[in-house]
């Protein structure tokens, strides 16, 4: 695995927006060890949030996000959709495209409107992360902009890294990215608790059935990132005759493989009107 500390190291990173996504990667980077506390300069609206993260984490907390913008050489936009426009205008004027890389990690926003809003030639990496990386197990996908070069999709793989795994996409591959790893979560955690239901309806106790349904959960995952196919993995766990084969038969009788394949269709279509 690439040391990522030698990649951002002396990066000065600026995150504009410390909602849930802005404050678990500063701690995902911090974490890591990718830069040191005084490297990172955060900015938001809500002072009350800021000053928390402030006194956490020991990072420069900025009056305004030109501030952040100006003090930083990678500016990380983690505001909603709605307020990006208004934030790349307020900091358009301090940004210089042979010093700055933009990274948007607001959903729908496309690469073309980031890059219309600010300087040409402007490097922008548009991110799609998921809710998991609030736990340091996410998803993220990179898209590059058309003036981002290999040197900045190492700086982003390397930040997101720190907060799970990283993949790079084409833009109009996001929509199904969406629907897979943005919107999966919803999915498995309907799994997870339908799971723990059973157990307790067979007498298991909420906790236990729980932490059994997530712990195997974690796993599963664990074994497929690992190398496992999950054909192959359910034919190890189906033996002949046994219990797990007489599950999966009540699972295909119901549809659930074509209920969620329906569902990453649905989402699919539905990110693409979104944006």
């Amino acid at each position: 695995m690439r040391r990522v500390s030698k990649i951002v190291n002396n990066k000065k990173i600026g995150v504009i927006g410390t909602g849930a996504m802005g404050s678990a990667l500063i701690r995902g980077f911090l974490k890591a060890g990718l830069v040191e506390p005084c490297d990172v300069t955060a900015s938001d609206v809500n002072n009350n949030t800021l000053q928390k993260l402030k006194e956490q984490f020991s990072v420069n907390a900025a009056v305004d996000n030109v501030e952040t913008a100006r003090n930083s050489e990678i500016v990380i936009v983690a505001v909603k959709p709605g307020q990006v426009k208004a934030v790349l205008e307020e900091i358009t004027p301090v940004i210089k495209a042979d010093h700055h890389l933009i990274i948007s990690v607001a959903a729908g926003v496309k690469i073309s409107f980031l890059e219309e809003n600010l300087p040409a030639g402007t490097p922008v990496i548009r991110v799609m992360p998921n809710v998991p990386s609030l736990a340091g197990e996410g998803m993220s996908a990179l898209v590059m902009g058309s003036c981002a070069v290999e040197s900045h999709q190492k700086v982003a793989e390397a930040l997101f890294a720190a907060v799970g795994r990283v993949i790079v996409v084409s833009e109009k591959e996001i929509d199904a990215v969406t629907a897979v790893s943005g919107c999966g979560p919803a999915y498995l955690a309907i799994v997870l608790e339908a799971l723990a239901d059973g157990g307790v309806k067979m007498g298991l106790s909420r906790q236990v059935a729980l932490e059994l349904a997530a712990q195997t959960m974690i796993g599963t995952g664990r074994m497929v990132l690992n190398g496992e196919h999950p054909a192959v993995l359910k034919d190890r766990v189906c033996s002949p005759g046994g219990s797990t084969i007489s599950g999966v038969h009540v699972l295909e009788k119901g549809g659930l493989r074509g209920v969620l394949l329906s569902a990453v269709e649905a989402a699919t279509k539905r990110s693409g009107e979104l944006q």
